[in-house]
């Protein structure tokens, strides 16, 4: 802990910082205060010194970590960020410290998963040192059967958090998926929970996924066709930590919004989907393939079959399938 408050002061202060003021704010001893530093150092922070000027911050390398937070959160909201350095899965983790009751917003975050899981229990690739794994508690007073369409909001807060950072308009593959390029870059994975007495919803994980610096000839054999990061896409470098603040700022703006605030993310939900206008095939092993037309007031996906059906799709997983062209003749 006093590592990342010392790091916290080093990044938002300008200039040099002399030990002693570093001292007195935190309420350390000099000691203390030099230790912190030490440790940062070991950790890549280029921090400089001088007798009578203190400490400069002079680099820091992409790190995930509370001290990174910090400086961009504040210390009122990271009272509920939860940092760690690897996980089993960042939805398990929430769902344990659910059980201590946390409150509405807690966030579990990491830096890499041995477990990550993606939707129908697929593995979620999750390496450390490259990509963002977090996970938001929600405790909304609405219906469960109202509030499927969190993820596709959260798709939204998503898209704006990168939009911002990282200067690219993702597109969003119904209902869950980030793309770029046409490959995806970022996932969304929700666990609800529900009273049984009740009927009530006991609380809504939201897990987050996203590719951030790995480079295209780090992702898996199986995956290189189809995954992306933000760097492969730009050719820029970002950091994970002002990305993940970002992501959670707009998670608390999610939040406020649930959910008198619909109309708006529907506007910008349908705004950055790609699938509609296209050919979709349904990935529920029947092969049936449908046209995509419009996304619904509920974020669902109409469809249109061959023989001139139609369906509501509220649920379920769909591949985009490029679309054919009629045959001309003559």
């Amino acid at each position: 802990m006093t590592r990342d408050l010392v790091l916290s002061i080093l990044k938002t202060r300008k200039g040099y910082v002399s030990g002693e003021l570093i001292s007195k704010e935190l309420g350390l001893t000099r000691a203390a205060v030099s230790l912190a530093v030490k440790a940062l150092r070991k950790d890549g922070y280029v921090i400089l010194s001088s007798t009578k000027k203190g400490y400069l911050m002079k680099s820091a390398p992409d790190r995930l970590t509370s001290g990174e937070l910090l400086t961009i959160l504040g210390p009122e909201r990271m009272r509920t960020v939860s940092v760690f350095d690897t996980v089993h899965s960042t939805n398990r983790v929430l769902s344990e410290l659910a059980y201590d009751d946390p409150k509405d917003g807690q966030v579990v975050i990491a830096d890499a998963q041995t477990g990550g899981r993606g939707r129908y229990g697929r593995s979620f690739y999750s390496p450390e040192e490259c990509g963002i794994y977090l996970s938001c508690l929600f405790r909304p007073e609405t219906p469960p059967s109202s509030s499927i369409p969190i993820t596709a909001w959260t798709a939204v807060a998503v898209s704006r958090a990168v939009e911002t950072v990282c200067g690219v308009q993702p597109g969003i593959k119904w209902v869950n998926d980030l793309i770029l390029s046409g490959k995806k870059f970022g996932g969304i994975l929700t666990e609800m929970s529900i009273e049984g007495e009740s009927g009530r919803i006991r609380q809504i994980i939201t897990g987050i996924g996203i590719n951030v610096n790995n480079s295209p000839s780090s992702f898996p054999d199986e995956l290189k066709n189809t995954a992306t990061s933000l760097f492969a896409e730009t050719g820029s470098t970002f950091s994970r930590a002002e990305l993940a603040c970002a992501v959670i700022r707009e998670l608390d703006l999610l939040r406020k919004a649930w959910p008198d605030g619909q109309t708006e993310y529907l506007r910008e939900y349908r705004a950055r989907n790609i699938t509609t206008n296209h050919t979709i095939l349904l990935m529920d092993g029947s092969g049936r393939t449908a046209s995509a037309e419009s996304i619904g007031d509920d974020f669902s996906l109409k469809i249109r079959y061959p023989d001139g059906s139609a369906e509501k799709l509220t649920s379920g997983e769909i591949s985009i399938r490029p679309v054919e062209e009629p045959e001309r003749t003559g």
